[in-house]
């Protein structure tokens, strides 16, 4: 009976959750995060306090930090479709959606708030900040017009196009007919590079100069176009390229 009771236990213990409790007081991420600022904790950390808990054997720390090497740092993580990440030892649909909200929250945070003062652009940073949340992460390019009025204040903005990897596609009609619907008297053309090289090639320079030529048909200007990466970003006005 006794040797019954001590294999039960055995594997209860096997079988156990590890959590962040099973780590020293002092290395454990929320103590840290605590003690000295959420600045301090590095990625497998952070990601550790959204997972919680560990996987049957292996600790809540190893766990992120395998999610980490995975997807190639904690940007693959949360840009990974929740079927990939539900494919990931221990990564369930709640601990796979809760790395997602906490994605989504920061990129809605990123975005200016609707209801502030209308939003005035006064140079591309101003525009690389009001879209970036949008482009952001993405996979495939996104095609975006931004329409202006008079005063450079931002009217609205409007995804034109998703395309593949490398291409996407702005057909005039769709990029000038948001801007005519506003009224607007101008707009700033704004795509992603999913490889994260900010450059414009050659089909991007060539398909804003028809851009161009459209907007002064219509009356509309084509103030800048802007090739938005997550941490680079290219105007082709500042290059000489319009």
């Amino acid at each position: 009976m006794s040797s019954r009771k001590n294999s039960i236990s055995s594997t209860s213990t096997v079988r156990a959750q590890f959590t962040v409790r099973d780590m020293p007081v002092s290395e454990r991420p929320r103590e840290r995060l605590a003690n000295l600022g959420v600045e301090a904790l590095h990625e497998a950390e952070l990601l550790a306090l959204v997972l919680g808990r560990g996987t049957r054997g292996e600790s809540v720390m190893v766990v992120a930090q395998k999610l980490l090497n995975q997807f190639g740092g904690l940007r693959g993580v949360v840009n990974a479709p929740l079927e990939e990440l539900q494919r990931f030892a221990g990564i369930g649909m709640a601990k796979a959606c809760q790395i997602k909200a906490i994605y989504e929250i920061n990129r809605r945070l990123e975005k200016p708030d609707e209801n502030c003062v209308r939003f005035t652009v006064k140079g591309p940073e101003d525009v690389v900040r009001y879209a970036r949340s949008v482009v952001k992460g993405k996979r495939k390019e996104c095609f975006l017009t931004l329409q202006l009025d008079i005063r450079n204040h931002i009217l609205g903005m409007t995804t034109v196009s998703q395309g593949s990897l490398d291409s996407s596609l702005a057909h005039p009609r769709e990029v000038f007919q948001p801007a005519v619907l506003a009224s607007a008297a101008s707009v700033i053309l704004v795509h992603n590079h999913p490889s994260g090289d900010s450059q414009p090639s050659k089909d991007d320079i060539e398909m804003t100069r028809r851009l161009v030529d459209a907007g002064k048909i219509m009356g509309i200007e084509v103030l800048d176009h802007l090739i938005v990466c997550d941490s680079t970003y290219t105007s082709m006005k500042a290059k000489g390229l319009l």
